[in-house]
């Protein structure tokens, strides 16, 4: 018989992409939508799969309904990807952000507590965990020492999933994931903002772009290789945690210049500080100012991944750097813009 997957926040970019891996490993993959959300399934549209995978209903932070779900599919595996993961909106509504990331995970592991079957359970957690901790290359021993609500959100999270993996001997991990990006990366987020908006300034079809804190420092990967890294998780006979990143770190303003390279736009900074802008040398105009707007009240530095033990124990590389990663995301959006 099949192994049974079940995927919540199977809309968003590592939900969608995880059950194409996981279809290609023959699963039957469940995939979980809010009742009151109208949700959007474009990027399982994009990928081809729409009409491979079956879509649940599911409430994830009612008690209820999580446990009507799973005991209904018995699956098993179990991927939480939900969460309200964009940062800088977790400061505008951390209520929301805690309630959705901590409480919802509750409920699953409570449920798995009680199932008699044996589930395995994948949790996703996040290197903004680490916050602004000094140590330049953060492994799993690291010190978390979150700066946003997100952040913390997510720490509790973390901890969960260890007290419930040795108090009740479940069978679940956290995976460490630091920043991975695709085409199907959503607007809100910089890397896809930038990526987006200068082919727009390319295209002639957007003069000037807004930027924040350009030398925040993290460390980008594609995220099909990481879902893969999820897979391999569960299926250690002795579940633990693990950081997932490429151990190199860019600035955003790296990630600006080798965007601007590959769309050949010849380009050059110049001022300091807020005033700081960059040029196109073609004609002259200023494409990118920044904005006190975008600055978060609380700024994440520099994180830099050690995936030295993922490597060793689950055999798993990020293959994809950054150059290609930004190829990738530059050409479906200049596809994107074209068919328009």
């Amino acid at each position: 018989m099949k192994r049974k997957a079940l995927i919540t926040g199977i809309m968003g970019q590592d939900g969608a992409y995880l059950a194409k891996f996981l279809l290609s490993k023959k699963y039957k993959v469940y995939g979980s939508y809010r009742r009151n959300s109208n949700y959007e399934n474009n990027r399982l549209r994009k990928l081809g799969i729409e009409n491979k995978i079956e879509l649940i209903d599911l409430e994830i932070n009612e008690f209820a309904s999580v446990n009507y779900v799973i005991n209904k599919i018995k699956p098993d595996e179990i991927y939480n990807l939900a969460a309200m993961s964009f940062v800088a909106s977790s400061f505008e509504q951390p209520l929301y952000t805690i309630h959705t990331n901590f409480f919802a995970l509750l409920n699953i592991l409570e449920v798995m507590k009680n199932s008699k079957k044996k589930i395995s359970l994948y949790q996703a957690s996040t290197s903004e965990m680490f916050g602004n901790e000094t140590q330049k290359s953060i492994d799993e021993n690291t010190n978390f020492d979150p700066a946003s609500p997100y952040g913390v959100s997510k720490v509790g999270s973390h901890y969960l999933v260890k007290l419930y993996r040795k108090a009740y001997n479940l069978h679940c991990c956290s995976g460490i994931l630091f920043n991975h990006e695709s085409p199907l990366r959503g607007e809100e987020f910089v890397t896809k903002k930038i990526v987006k908006q200068l082919s727009e300034i390319l295209n002639n079809k957007r003069k000037i772009m807004y930027l924040g804190n350009i030398y925040a420092k993290r460390d980008w990967g594609f995220a099909p290789d990481y879902v893969e890294a999820m897979w391999k998780m569960l299926q250690l006979k002795k579940k633990d945690d693990f950081v997932i990143g490429t151990g190199i770190c860019y600035t955003i303003k790296d990630f600006v210049n080798l965007t601007c390279k590959y769309l050949k736009l010849n380009t050059k900074w110049v001022g300091k500080g807020i005033n700081e802008k960059c040029i196109n040398l073609k004609n002259n105009k200023t494409i990118i100012k920044i904005s006190k707007k975008f600055y978060r009240p609380l700024d994440v530095n520099h994180l830099k991944s050690n995936p030295a033990k993922a490597k060793k124990q689950l055999n798993w590389k990020a293959n994809t750097n950054l150059k290609t990663l930004i190829k990738k995301m530059c050409d479906d959006q200049n596809l994107f813009i074209s068919l328009k």
